[in-house]
């Protein structure tokens, strides 16, 4: 299991287009995936979980994996959220 540590820098968060590109890049891999905002953890691989954390820019969120490809799959959404889900 490993996790890591990420701040949500996109205009609108994760909120709807950019939680929907994230729980399809979480659902590419095999491992379990979670977020972990304040004392609250969901699955990543839900949208209604991602969305019910209500999580805006500027939010320190953990990225939690455990599973075979779990170093792929928190380098992946790391790489998703730094990038700012494409934003311009």
């Amino acid at each position: 299991m490993i996790s890591r540590g990420v701040t949500i820098c996109n205009s609108v968060g994760l909120h709807a287009r950019p939680a929907t590109f994230f729980v399809q890049k979480a659902n590419s891999y095999k491992s379990s995936i979670w977020i972990e905002k304040e004392d609250c953890r969901v699955n990543a691989k839900s949208l209604l979980g991602v969305l019910s954390l209500g999580i805006s820019k500027g939010t320190a969120i953990t990225l939690i994996a455990d599973g075979v490809d779990e170093n792929d799959a928190v380098d992946g959404l790391a790489e998703l959220i730094d990038g700012a889900f494409g934003e311009k």
